[in-house]
């Protein structure tokens, strides 16, 4: 499994890749040199993990025999999407 700090990489360069090849979307904002096409891609990926948390209690729960087994399955689900999450907000 990646680290979350892979997995916010990976997710941002994906959504990054799709974005249109316009001159418009990929000037610079500002000072900093941002892109506008790169800020696009990380909002379309925060709003993927988002969409990820929401659908935790459906996700399998195979191999979970007692209440606190899926308690803490459901707990490390959440964790790891929202500590990407905090990575892609750090890029």
């Amino acid at each position: 499994m990646s680290t979350p700090k892979e997995k916010a990489n990976e997710l941002v360069d994906k959504f990054y890749q799709t974005t249109p090849n316009e001159a418009w979307i990929n000037e610079p904002i500002g000072l900093a040199k941002e892109y506008k096409a790169y800020n696009q891609a990380k909002e379309c990926a925060l709003l993927a993990i988002d969409e990820v948390i929401k659908v935790c209690p459906y996700y399998s729960k195979e191999g979970c025999e007692t209440i606190e087994q899926l308690r803490a399955n459901d707990y490390e689900f959440i964790t790891y999407w929202q500590e990407v999450k905090q990575e892609i907000e750090k890029l």
